[in-house]
């Protein structure tokens, strides 16, 4: 059906993805490569039931090449008892290790299949363009012109239901219903995926679940008047569970610490290390904690706040509820600090925005309104909107989520994601605005759920022409944030409308070496990238900085002067608290190392991690002068 990859760290892994097999079918099949116009098999797979994957690894590949490979399989025909078989291949190519001085990452998320004929006006007739959107060709194309090096889909890869319906129980059914849904997947992007390195992230729906607080992995059962999915936990079966997340995610980089969770569910957050980008993947919804089992004044229904007096903003923060989890904190310690082996940017993949981005109308309960309200034409602004505040969202629990950018920023990591429909790029605020990373929400292949951000206030210190709004704003949640570009549905005037209106797109992130300069793309689908007036959503490009994404310095360290070493990798260190404040590879041989504290003293290691070539210097204070230098000789 089709084949995704990665390679990491001179680790290749590929899944193929087969039909469903039979008991007489063989259960097998061969990894070949080309080699001086021969065929060489250099591993053989076996075929796992229930996802019907076929998974196979490689050891010290060498990615100064491209290499032609083909997946071979012997298919059993002629009827039981035939011994008979009929060799197929499925061929493509495994890329060189991109050695240059940029890096392209394309990303995509929620991939509806059809229009609703009983939602959707312009969905007359359905068995056409109009209401069937899937394979979404025009997307799988303008992504292909960018020639991405990577290629990362955020998640909502299928949603449950759809033409078929859906099957939740007995679990093996279940499996081939998912199946079903996840082959529309493959068929659509297995073109890109067969050449291009790819990661895909698992979400809510990919798994069964409108919403999902995974809880550690818990059973999700119905309880004290809540619903099975509100109680926290995975309401699926387990092994189908893992069966969706082998199809997904088994040709990842190996878990970084793949101890399964409750109930045996098996974990994927790892890192990636190719073309000397590190990405950091992991889930915000894993381990996540309930809002309606922690938080009992809020009266939470599916993530949203159902008491009037309850306040969101001020009341909702629950300081120990979990939203990465202590076991991914620790690993993206771990990360932060790891820029071995040539790594000069890191980014972080998940699946949502670690922000509430969005608005209602005022008095709405939930954003259940959302796919029946009015699109607003060009260059309206609507009226009458609140802030949202939904759990479901990366704005909840507060305290978790600042834990997590905390982490992030110690490597100047940016963040890319999907899941909300609401393409936009923002920049974090913590303690205050613009001291996070920069983060960019993808616009979906297609969607029916739209949302919008019509904040009731114009934001602060906005770019002279900004709309209202764009600039510093607080989401529902009291988070800082500080908008940059939202692509807000639209009378597009292209057809068909259900699907154009919502602004479906995808994402291209440039990465340069030299400047460490990093540009957000959003594209609308309907768009080819390659016409001389091709444009993207309002407001995109977004172009800064990879130091921008830890903001608010007070001030600097004396120069440093490098010799000998190109580019090393520097740590600083807050010696009155033994603090690590962030590590990052150098761009060039003079380096002024930020601080945030003009009190402290600070201990700088530099050189190039497992090697000899290492340096320390103990009691650096802050600068009081452009002309001071610190010589750094290897």
């Amino acid at each position: 059906m089709g084949a995704l990859h990665t390679l990491s760290g001179g680790v290749l892994k590929m899944t193929a993805q087969m039909p469903p097999l039979g008991a007489a079918d063989v259960r097998s099949g061969e990894l070949q490569i080309e080699r001086e116009g021969n065929w060489e098999t250099v591993s053989t797979g076996e075929v796992i039931d229930l996802s019907y994957t076929m998974p196979f690894r490689i050891e010290d590949w060498d990615g100064s090449a491209d290499t032609p490979y083909r997946i071979v399989y012997d298919l059993k025909v002629g009827g039981f008892p035939s011994n008979m078989t009929e060799t197929h291949t499925y061929e493509g190519t495994i890329r060189q290790e991109p050695q240059r001085d940029d890096f392209i990452l394309a990303s995509m998320n929620c991939q509806h299949f059809s229009a609703r004929p009983d939602r959707d006006a312009s969905a007359r007739g359905y068995w056409n363009r109009e209401g069937i959107w899937f394979p979404h060709a025009e997307v799988s194309k303008a992504v292909a012109y960018h020639d991405p090096d990577l290629l990362f889909f955020a998640g909502d890869q299928i949603y449950e239901g759809g033409l078929a319906g859906i099957v939740r129980e007995p679990f093996d059914e279940a499996a081939l219903d998912y199946l079903y849904h996840w082959y529309w997947f493959i068929w659509s992007f297995r073109d890109l995926m067969r050449d291009i390195p790819t990661i895909a992230t698992p979400d809510d729906h990919d798994v069964y679940q409108g919403n999902i607080w995974g809880a550690g992995g818990k059973k999700g059962e119905a309880s004290e008047g809540l619903t099975a999915q509100d109680s926290g936990g995975y309401t699926m079966d387990p092994r189908w569970v893992n069966a969706v997340h082998r199809t997904q995610t088994s040709h990842h980089p190996d878990a970084w610490d793949p101890t399964p969770i409750d109930q045996d569910i098996t974990v994927w957050y790892t890192k990636m290390d190719y073309g000397g980008i590190s990405m950091a993947v992991v889930s915000d919804r894993m381990f996540k904690s309930a809002p309606s089992v922690d938080i009992d004044q809020g009266q939470v229904v599916n993530g949203w706040f159902q008491n009037p007096r309850f306040d969101p903003a001020t009341q909702s923060d629950v300081p120990q509820a979990a939203f990465l989890g202590a076991r991914q904190l620790t690993f993206l310690d771990y990360w932060t600090q790891d820029w071995s082996n040539g790594i000069w940017m890191k980014v972080l993949l998940s699946q949502t925005l670690f922000s509430n981005l969005a608005t209602i109308p005022a008095g709405a309960s939930s954003g259940a309104v959302l796919p029946n309200l009015a699109v607003a034409g060009p260059e309206e602004y609507i009226e009458g909107d609140e802030k949202a505040a939904d759990a479901d969202s990366g704005g909840w629990p507060q305290s978790g989520r600042n834990r997590a950018l905390r982490m992030m920023r110690k490597a100047f990591a940016s963040h890319v994601t999907g899941d909300q429909h609401l393409g936009s790029t923002i920049q974090y605020g913590i303690d205050e605005f613009g001291d996070g990373p920069f983060a960019f929400v993808v616009p979906s292949v297609a969607n029916l759920w739209p949302r919008r951000w019509y904040p009731p206030e114009a934001g602060a210190n906005r770019e002279p022409g900004a709309p209202r709004y764009a600039g510093e704003h607080f989401d529902g949640f009291g988070n800082r944030m500080t908008v940059h570009a939202v692509a807000n549905p639209v009378q597009s005037g292209a057809v068909p409308s259900a699907l154009y209106d919502r602004v479906p797109g995808y994402g291209i992130i440039r990465f340069d070496k030299l400047s460490r300069n990093i540009v957000f793309e959003a594209w609308p689908r309907w768009v080819d990238p390659s016409s001389l007036d091709a444009r993207q959503f309002y407001g995109w490009p977004v172009t800064f900085n990879q130091f921008d994404n830890y903001g608010g310095e007070v001030g600097y360290l004396p120069m440093l002067e490098i010799f000998g070493l190109e580019s090393p990798v520097l740590q600083l260190i807050d010696e009155r608290t033994d603090e690590i404040i962030y590590t990052v590879r150098v761009p060039s041989s003079t380096f002024r190392p930020k601080i945030f504290d003009t009190q402290a003293t600070y201990t700088i290691i530099i050189g190039e991690p497992g090697t000899p070539s290492m340096r320390t210097f103990t009691g650096i204070r802050m600068a009081t002068g452009d002309g001071e230098r610190v010589e750094v000789v290897f």
